[in-house]
């Protein structure tokens, strides 16, 4: 790396860019990775944990590593895409250092590492030199803030039996729900477990949706059962299905007691299918309105910022009532069809009468089919009475027909970011 020393404080390059010499964005910084092995020198940076294309964290040695900046970090060499496996000596910055309980060894004192400085010296090598902590002992506690030399503490080498979170919280908050489950998954099982129930309701029902179900069962086991049953009722209902799916019949049991009537009755209802058919993967909650909705009416629930864009990208009409199972079911409303008509018009009006239900029974491999034929993005499910039960989404289905571990697999193992 060129250019005079300089120290860099790793908590604020979370989530920058990372460039190769010619200005293509290779992927994003996620973490460093140092090596704590010895008390009588720095700890050693080993490199950073990189994030590339699709969610795949690799290993880029620091000696790749051009410059540092606010903004973004520009790397050379031979990027190897090979997925990141964390070996017994090294120890993840963000992860596992963050939040860490020390001791001055002047003030004889307990604080927590908020952000380390890491610095390259004179072999160039890179170092953490300088630690930013917190007395007091916790991240939103009032205390005195400082920076203090890494051989001025004790215990650096060594986690508490219970370290907190808010330091690693505050460093991710701006993380996608599939970008943080990407991470969790890196930490050791306990990290992963303190982090996790952290994460307020709705951002860890974000995360669960996006982990694998064994892996998100695990963590909704640690959790008391009043909060899990929360947890669950933020989860889209399909996930929370396949979820709920992979706990103990008694556990399942008990949360489904203790949930809210409305949001277990819609898990119990995707239960009774087969998880290989339409309705074992439909969602309950599409996009519903009645048969007097106006188009004004429909374009204001399809702003929901929360709303999937496949489900955010038609309108279902029927009778009352509008909770599925609904009343009969009258058509769906793409959105290209409510933005071309006035907003007065109802949205019967411009409903696609083309586009027909499928049963709840039918298979995964012929609801494909039907959504290659017509190019969807989402289709309704009726029972037997043409009464809307929800709608199976392309995103789930792709989700379905890939292998359980498709994010783990590498479509390329190396690329030349020299272009």
């Amino acid at each position: 790396m060129s250019g005079s020393t300089t120290r860099i404080f790793v908590a604020r390059l979370a989530g920058v860019p990372v460039f190769d010499p010619n200005g293509d964005q290779v992927g994003r910084v996620r973490d460093f990775v140092v090596s704590l092995l010895s008390a009588d020198r720095p700890p050693r940076v080993l490199g950073i944990l990189l994030e590339v294309p699709p969610r795949r964290r690799i290993f880029l040695p620091i000696g790749r590593v051009r410059s540092f900046a606010a903004e973004q970090v520009v790397v050379s060499g031979v990027v190897n895409l090979r997925r990141f496996e964390k070996r017994r000596p090294e120890t993840l910055v963000l992860g596992e250092l963050l939040d860490r309980s020390i001791q001055l060894n002047d003030a004889a004192s307990n604080a927590t590492i908020v952000d380390v400085a890491i610095e390259q010296n004179r072999t160039r090598d890179w170092d953490i030199t300088k630690l930013y902590v917190k007395q007091g002992g916790g991240f939103r506690r009032k205390g005195q803030s400082l920076i203090v030399s890494w051989d001025d503490v004790t215990g650096l080498q060594r986690s508490s039996a219970k370290q907190g979170t808010d330091a690693l919280l505050a460093s991710i908050d701006s993380l996608r729900p599939a970008d943080l489950a990407t991470m969790l998954q890196e930490l050791p099982k306990n990290r992963r477990f303190e982090v996790a129930g952290s994460l307020e309701d709705t951002r860890l029902a974000q995360v669960l949706g996006e982990l694998n179900e064994e892996n998100a069962a695990q963590i909704l086991s640690r959790l008391d059962v009043e909060r899990a049953a929360d947890v669950l009722e933020e989860m889209d209902p399909d996930d929370a299905t396949d979820l709920v799916l992979e706990l103990p019949l008694s556990q399942r049991s008990v949360l489904l007691q203790r949930m809210e009537d409305e949001e277990a009755e819609d898990i119990r209802l995707l239960l009774r299918y087969d998880e290989d058919s339409a309705g074992g993967l439909m969602t309950t909650e599409p996009v519903i309105v009645g048969p007097d909705a106006t188009i004004a009416d429909a374009l204001a629930r399809v702003r929901d910022f929360s709303l999937p864009p496949s489900l955010a990208a038609q309108v279902y009409v029927v009778r009352p009532p509008l909770e599925s199972p609904t009343g009969k079911f009258l058509g769906v409303a793409h959105i290209q069809a409510l933005l071309r008509d006035p907003p007065s018009s109802l949205v019967l009006n411009v409903a696609d009468p083309e586009l027909e239900p499928i049963s709840p029974q039918t298979s995964i491999d012929d609801v494909a089919r039907y959504f290659a034929t017509y190019n969807l993005v989402a289709v309704p499910i009726v029972d037997d009475s043409d009464h809307l039960l929800g709608a199976v989404t392309v995103d789930d289905l792709v989700d379905h027909m890939l292998p359980e571990d498709w994010r783990d697999e590498a479509s390329v193992e190396e690329v030349n970011s020299d272009g």
